[in-house]
């Protein structure tokens, strides 16, 4: 079966193990005494290497990789002592790539507070099994990226001023978001190349717009001040799908519309 398999794409194969461990993508999975046990897989080669400290990117990107760590741990360790090693290993791996230990322990306690949780201690733990699972438990029932990104494609496809009945309480929240931002304050939304000498542009150029149009029609108008990242080897040496590539712009417009239009007979 294994072999048929193998034979559908070129480039994933399947292989089997027989042990008390698997891995799959980034997650192990572990038999203890017939419990199945989940944490993060780490490759034995990988580095535990995350965007340096020092690098030139937006603020918000470094805590991003840390709340980011922080949830993905939480969705894959099903015990408390696999959480709390994953939550030791990413405060190395964060020390490695030169982030301050305030920074970090700042952004825990960000972490930690979302979900209501306190602690005595500088560094916030859950101590109490019980309380791990019931917030685990309630974090697993949370949409992913993934459903939220689904939920906008079939959103966007729908008219938003006369929203169809649907039953995914998701889309609903799309459609009543973008009928409410339609129905508020005009946006206008600039960007501009980050660098870390210019950290403080966005807090001047909304300090330039009150001053220069205040008590004015203008203000009617909300501005959004955006960040781009400075081009970099990654995006410039990242190879796309051969298959991708070859594809008229047509067809793979005609593909995503099909996918669309599937979906919202889900």
């Amino acid at each position: 079966m294994l072999e048929e398999a193998n034979k559908c794409h070129p480039n994933i194969k399947l292989t089997y193990e027989i042990g008390n461990d698997v891995s799959f993508l980034d997650v192990k999975i572990r038999n203890e005494d017939g419990n199945l046990i989940t944490s993060v897989y780490h490759k034995e080669a990988a580095e535990p290497y995350v965007v340096p400290f020092k690098s030139d990117h937006p603020r918000h990107i470094f805590q991003n990789i840390i709340q980011y760590a922080l949830l993905r741990t939480l969705r894959y360790s099903s015990t408390l002592p696999e959480f709390n090693h994953e939550r030791r290993t990413i405060k190395l791996m964060l020390i490695y790539n030169g982030y301050p230990i305030r920074y970090i322990y700042r952004h825990f306690n960000k972490f930690f507070n979302i979900y209501n949780i306190t602690s005595t201690s500088i560094l916030p733990m859950i101590h109490d099994k019980n309380e791990y699972l019931l917030l685990r438990h309630q974090l697993l029932a949370l949409p992913t990226p993934s459903e939220h990104a689904r939920a906008s494609r079939i959103a966007s496809q729908m008219d938003y001023n006369n929203p169809p009945s649907t039953s995914d309480p998701l889309v609903q929240s799309k459609l009543l978001k973008w009928q409410k931002e339609s129905s508020s304050l005009k946006q206008i939304i600039i960007h501009y190349t980050y660098e870390q000498r210019l950290a403080y542009y966005k807090s001047k150029i909304h300090q330039k717009w009150n001053d220069l149009f205040q008590e004015t029609s203008v203000m009617e108008t909300k501005l959004i001040v955006g960040t781009r990242n400075n081009p970099n080897l990654t995006k410039e040496l990242v190879r796309r799908s051969p298959y991708l590539q070859k594809r008229p712009k047509k067809q793979q417009k005609a593909d995503n519309q099909t996918e669309n239009q599937s979906k919202l007979f889900l």
